[in-house]
């Protein structure tokens, strides 16, 4: 039993801390000297970096974020035992990577919104899944040029596509809680939304 806790707290441990690196701050605050939690809506995800950069760093902080979440989720399938049948390492990691990166300990406990560090945890956990989603988010956020709206329905329908594609239960139970938990992060953007003073993708 102590053997099966030490991995899977470590797994915790060590996906807590890669998906802390603040991938957004630490890329603006070297272009540009700038603190980015001190720009826009305060996050440090790819949306807040494209109102400093611009596109193309949108595009690389996204891509990087969906990379630092599947990495520990794919760690954690490769190298830890305990629990694989039912997929609870996996799963462990992911939540742990979604924590770290919207409450990162580099920064004070703040950070992004944790879509595209979630899709990557996603695409780790089932690639056809992730595909889906990331296909949906790009779709709806295209036709209605909202990044908020695209996460958030693409993220809300993540646990019946792991369900539909016979993905294990904790699959789709992190895709569930996660969903939730990144549909609270977006409170503000809610609003916003419902104020209509959400900013478009332009």
């Amino acid at each position: 039993m102590f053997h099966i806790c030490l991995q899977l707290g470590l797994t915790a441990i060590i996906a807590y801390l890669i998906g802390s690196i603040p991938t957004g701050y630490l890329i603006v605050k070297a272009k540009t000297g700038k603190d980015i939690r001190t720009v826009g809506s305060g996050s440090t995800g790819a949306t807040n970096v494209k109102r400093v950069l611009g596109k193309n760093y949108f595009f690389l902080v996204m891509l990087l974020d969906a990379i630092k979440g599947a990495l520990p989720v794919i760690l954690a399938k490769m190298f830890v035992t305990v629990a694989l049948s039912i997929g609870l390492a996996p799963v462990i990691a992911a939540v742990a990577v979604i924590i770290g990166h919207s409450k990162s300990i580099f920064l004070q406990f703040k950070g992004g919104k944790s879509v595209a560090s979630g899709v990557g945890t996603i695409i780790a956990l089932n690639w056809m899944a992730g595909l889906i989603i990331a296909v949906v988010w790009g779709i709806i956020t295209y036709t209605t040029k909202y990044v908020s709206v695209g996460s958030i329905i693409a993220l809300l329908i993540s646990p019946f596509v792991m369900y539909f594609l016979n993905a294990p239960a904790a699959y789709a139970g992190y895709c569930a809680i996660g969903a939730l938990y990144i549909v609270y992060l977006h409170r503000e953007n809610i609003k916003r939304l419902i104020q209509g003073n959400e900013n478009k993708v332009r």
